[in-house]
């Protein structure tokens, strides 16, 4: 019997001891006993990361929509399969079936070919938090083509940057979003990118917010006239284990976004197993993940991950302050939202507004709360606790990224006794190492060093498109036959992990992985700078901000510096988006610089963060007394 559900300590121990010893025999077991195959694999695993090369269930083919919709049907076909709150309070919540979903993702899928959208073709979908967006996304997977989420929040510039890259045929948007009290103008921001993305043949346009948009005729659809015309059964294309199921970018610490490469099997069979597990999930329960779904969060456990087991998700347009920050609570009263996942930095927003706003809701179906994006701290894992869960609904402090498809270590609800701030034991089949400064494994307990998984997992990214050996490089190349994750990590005294953060030039804002480069070159771009840093200084909503040192051409005082300081993060949200604005602009005279050229961020970071103890032997530089000028006008 395989252990598809973990109910208790010992099994859990057992159940990773096995996945450890005889990873094949385990995932063949999860995989042959709970999803729908077209044809078996010949082999489970082939691996080789010096290539670095991993294939699960290789010669297996399936389609991963059968496994998230169709095998449903016979059973739950009239449950709530999507489960859709809007942004207006006012506006009534939509219950989408499993065989209403059946349908429509159909009808889209039928949609797409009709625009010549074939398998393996790359599509670009840039939509709000609709229905529409997870089913453009099922459309997709349904006829093998590959779809490219962007988050509906970032600039025309870096839609562009995306959609070039892995020349997509086909946009999926909206004519608008709201957010909040807000209306944005989505189709703007795609006709703007479009003026520079050859590639692109059509554009289907979902109505939102029925503002008046351009159309270019020829180009631009109107998505209902079509679905309406469309016919409710196709079938599913049958696809390879290694197909590629989804491109989704990450930042990367140097200007170029890495387009992340899913692909199909493992990444299904990791996905469900991880969703089960991790949130205990059961046949009645009503599943809210916040995340938006333009990240791997919002991929993996808004969509795939709860689909392929059959389960109700909750996908939320709006933002947890309108109309007030009492909305989450009271959407988790009306619906009887029993596991709830969301971000510390939307828990610390929540927590600074006073418990008459939670006090009001009855949260008493809660039975699991849950935390991405970045560690949680103490003080707000306590807040969480107690005012939210109430005591009594285990959080589950998740790690894991873009490129490991799923969760990577996390407390299993009622099983792992759990620890504020730390994300505690590795999920099974997962095998994290600590590794030190000169390349060697850290054993025992009560111990730091950079976080690597020296075994492949089903769900791991299996490239960067168009670009393995930047893969390579990023991923297989800090550690001899380890996948760097790019993080800290320590151990302590039992086993358990806490995650301490980047060591690379990403900077985690509001859950968000930042990479300082392409910040740093969008103000660049500014007639006025010279040059820039970027670093991350505490921030008590935010987790991190970000603080910018600026140095100007001309350092003279006839500038107006707070006009430089709108255009600056008006230069970063037209480049990247708002996400990435500065909180803090100080303008320097220089920035500290080794003798090779190399800024000094360490340092900086020290100053923003008023940490300035132990800057270390500054007399070394090429240009000491600049630090003593920026600590005197630091921010």
């Amino acid at each position: 019997m395989s252990h598809y559900h973990i109910k208790h300590l010992e099994e859990y121990y057992q159940v990773y001891r096995k996945s450890v010893r005889e990873p094949e025999n385990f995932w063949e077991e999860i995989a042959e006993e709970h999803f729908l195959w077209r044809k078996k694999w010949d082999k489970v695993l082939s691996w080789d990361f010096t290539k670095p090369e991993v294939k699960w269930f290789e010669g297996a083919q399936l389609n991963i929509t059968e496994n998230c919709i169709d095998r449903h049907l016979s059973t739950r076909g009239d449950k709530t399969a999507i489960l859709f709150e809007p942004n207006d309070p006012n506006e009534p919540a939509e219950h989408i079936t499993y065989r209403q979903l059946y349908e429509r993702v159909n009808q889209f899928a039928n949609v797409l070919k009709e625009q010549g959208i074939q398998r393996g073709d790359r599509v670009c979908i840039y939509v709000p938090m609709i229905p529409e967006l997870a089913i453009s996304i099922l459309a997709c997977a349904r006829i093998g083509a590959i779809h490219s989420v962007v988050f509906a929040g970032f600039s025309s510039k870096a839609l562009a940057t995306r959609i070039n890259d892995s020349e997509c045929k086909l946009v999926v948007t909206a004519d608008g979003s709201y957010r909040g009290a807000k209306t944005i103008d989505l189709k703007g921001i795609v006709d703007e990118a479009l003026q520079n993305c050859p590639s692109v043949k059509s554009v289907l346009v979902v109505k939102r917010t029925n503002e008046d948009v351009h159309m270019e005729a020829g180009r631009d659809h109107w998505l209902e006239p079509l679905l309406d015309k469309a016919s409710k059964e196709g079938k599913a294309e049958i696809m390879n284990a290694e197909d590629p199921l989804f491109i989704l970018y990450t930042s990367g610490s140097t200007g170029r976004p890495k387009g992340m490469v899913h692909t199909s099997a493992g990444y299904m069979v990791y996905t469900a197993y991880t969703f089960k597990n991790t949130f205990q999930y059961r046949e009645h329960d009503i599943f809210w993940c916040t995340a938006d779904i333009g990240w791997i969060t919002g991929h993996s456990y808004i969509v795939y991950g709860p689909l392929a087991n059959g389960a109700t998700t909750v996908m939320f347009e709006g933002v947890p302050s309108y109309p007030d920050f009492g909305r989450f609570w009271e959407i988790v009263q009306k619906h009887k939202v029993t596991q709830f996942y969301t971000a510390p930095t939307a828990i610390r927003a929540l927590a600074k507004q006073g418990v008459e706003l939670v006090d009001k809701y009855d949260l008493s179906s809660l039975k699991v709360l849950g935390s991405v994006g970045e560690p949680i701290n103490e003080e707000a894992w306590h807040w969480y606790n107690d005012t939210i869960g109430k005591g009594k609904s285990p959080i589950v402090d998740t790690w894991w990224q873009t490129e490991t498809g799923g969760i990577m270590i996390t407390p299993i609800p009622f099983v792992t006794p759990t620890k504020p701030t730390y994300a505690t034991l590795p999920f099974i089949g997962v095998q994290p190492a600590l590794m030190d400064d000169n390349g060697q494994e850290i054993k025992g307990n009560q111990v730091d060093g950079k976080l690597c998984i020296k075994f492949p997992w089903p769900s791991m990214a299996r490239t960067i498109w168009g670009d393995h050996q930047r893969y390579k490089d990023t991923y297989f190349s800090a550690f001899e036959n380890k996948y760097f994750t790019g993080d800290g990590a320590l151990r302590d005294e039992v086993g358990y992990y806490r995650i301490t953060g980047r060591v690379d030039d990403v900077i985690i804002v509001s859950g968000h992985n930042l990479g300082t480069a392409p910040i740093e070159d969008a103000i660049n771009e500014h007639p006025a700078v010279s040059e820039s840093a970027i670093v991350g200084f505490p921030h008590d909503v935010k987790g991190n901000a970000l603080y910018g040192y600026v140095t100007l051409k001309d350092t003279g005082e006839s500038r107006n510096h707070e006009n430089l300081r709108k255009e600056i993060n008006q230069l970063i949200t037209d480049r990247i988006g708002p996400i990435a604005k500065l909180d803090k602009i100080q303008f320097t005279q220089g920035l500290p610089k080794t003798r090779s050229g190399k800024i000094m961020r360490r340092i900086l970071r020290k100053i923003a963060s008023n940490d300035t103890s132990n800057l270390g032997d500054t007399s070394t530089l090429l240009n000491p007394e600049v630090v003593q000028e920026i600590m005197d006008n630091v921010l």
